[in-house]
């Protein structure tokens, strides 16, 4: 059994052995100055409460996901498995950190995309064909079913797709939090803006990735550069708001204090993907999809977020909602064979 000096040295310090732990205290202090040590590290620990200690870390876990990596023993590297005319590279948002990506250009250029390398795909980003810069939910990598559906229907409506696994899913390197989430979704904005000459870059979020996408978005119109165009799909109004709904964690509803309990380590690990608040300071063309059915992220949240947006923009052309009849749920909008068409429709307006 662990003696909690030693639990807490292991919790405050990182992952160090007993015999870490010990020789490090043993070389360190001796005598006195040892009892002290211990006393003080036990007295850090019992301090703190419980939800302190370790409920943060669980949060993270439950939030993101990215444990998950779904589907199993793929090749993310080869995408052509999935998608023919796709590419897979890396980008480096920042030293230590590889985000992993995938490039579909639109299914016209399958042919002609034969065999190319990822240069060819860069330059492909010139060619007027809408380009889009998808944000996925929590759970899984950019191979899943519902994302390769998306990215397939994208592509035979005449887009280029530029998918990401933020850091910490799939096999891009790092951790993910909110604040590393957004900086992955800039960093790939700025890096296909600066290689897609006059052609626009819209930014879909999907879920989670909606409050990745006005957080990213929100930051940009602060800096100046409002991103040319939004789509949220199934979104939700906050995290916290979303987190009582949260499939996971309604078995748990039940125990007294359990969502208290929950949301106050949202606030302390600072997880807010405030959609509600973001879309108050956005100007661009914001495109919001949800399904009647959705039962992950119910309908009300994202007309929520769909009022808030229309009373804050002063051009209200610039804001619309699609609704998508039972069937569809939270994943597969993808399945509607008119969702390519209401996009670029869509987007067509906005930028003429």
């Amino acid at each position: 059994m662990v003696s909690a000096p030693y639990l807490s040295f292991f919790i405050f310090r990182g992952p160090m052995t007993l015999q870490e732990c010990y020789l490090d205290l043993s070389f360190s202090y001796s005598g006195p100055r040892l009892r002290r040590k211990v006393v003080s590290l036990y007295e850090s620990f019992v301090s703190k409460s419980l939800k302190e200690c370790f409920f943060p870390a669980i949060i993270e876990k439950i939030i993101f996901f990215n444990f998950w990596k779904a589907p199993f023993l793929v090749d993310l590297k080869k995408p052509e498995s999935w998608i023919p005319h796709t590419v897979n590279f890396y980008i480096k948002p920042e030293n230590g950190i590889s985000l992993g990506v995938w490039h579909i250009v639109p299914k016209s250029r399958g042919k002609e995309a034969k065999g190319k390398d990822r240069s060819w795909y860069e330059a492909a980003l010139q060619d007027g064909n809408p380009i889009i810069v998808y944000l996925h939910g929590s759970a899984e990598n950019r191979a899943s079913c519902h994302r390769v559906k998306l990215l397939k229907v994208l592509s035979e409506g005449g887009f280029h797709v530029l998918a990401v696994d933020y850091r910490g899913f799939g096999d891009s390197t790092g951790k993910p939090t909110e604040e590393s989430l957004t900086k992955d979704a800039i960093y790939l904005y700025d890096w296909t803006k600066a290689r897609s000459g006059t052609t626009p870059v819209c930014l879909w979020g999907h879920s989670l990735g909606t409050g990745v996408a006005t957080n990213a978005a929100k930051t940009l119109e602060e800096r100046g550069f409002p991103v040319d165009a939004i789509v949220l799909e199934a979104p939700f109004t906050n995290i916290r708001d979303a987190a009582i709904n949260y499939p996971l964690l309604k078995v748990y509803h039940k125990i007294p204090g359990f969502v208290r309990l929950f949301l106050d380590a949202l606030t302390v690990d600072k997880i807010v993907f405030p959609n509600d608040e973001n879309v108050k300071f956005l100007s661009s063309p914001l495109l919001i999809l949800h399904a009647k059915d959705d039962k992950t992220v119910p309908i009300e949240r994202g007309q929520k977020v769909y009022e808030i947006a229309h009373n804050a923009y002063k051009n209200k052309n610039r804001v619309k909602m699609i609704i998508f009849p039972p069937g569809f749920q939270h994943n597969f909008i993808c399945k509607n064979p008119r969702l390519a068409m209401i996009v670029r429709d869509f987007l067509s307006e906005q930028w003429s």
